[in-house]
């Protein structure tokens, strides 16, 4: 199985997608550090969302062999700027989660992550496990 890092603003879902791909049960866990699981490496939003702690991220991409980007689809505004995929040296993915949320666009997330440079799109509800066979398996081939 791939491992995977996944990046995005505080609140996106990365702690909780992790820990549905786990087959955990669902619970908030505010992330202060980076945490390393089996196949997935969880970061903490604000590494994402503060610039001088944008470059940890460079680093930690060469222990993962893809990089999820995670955009909740009711986000007001993409954390990610266009084509920023092409800087890195690994696989990049887009990950529209909290698709069934109040104000949920996930069209408009798909959108922004394309523009960001991801070709591959998932579409996850991690608390109703929708999309998350589909990641897994994507992550396994």
């Amino acid at each position: 199985m791939k491992k995977l890092m996944l990046v995005g603003r505080s609140e996106a879902g990365k702690t909780t997608l992790t820990q549905a791909l786990r087959g955990e049960q669902t619970h908030y866990h505010k992330t202060q550090y980076v945490n390393y699981h089996a196949h997935i490496i969880d970061t903490p939003g604000e590494y994402a969302q503060v610039a001088h702690l944008g470059h940890a991220l460079a680093v930690y991409t060469y222990e993962a062999d893809v990089v999820g980007l995670l955009c909740a689809a009711n986000e007001p505004y993409c954390l990610f700027p266009p084509l920023c995929t092409a800087s890195t040296n690994r696989e990049c993915i887009g990950i529209v989660t909290q698709i069934h949320e109040k104000g949920a666009r996930p069209e408009r997330a798909e959108r922004w992550l394309r523009l960001a440079g991801c070709r591959t799109i998932f579409f996850v509800d991690s608390v109703t496990g929708e999309g998350i066979p589909e990641l897994l398996s994507w992550l396994d081939r």
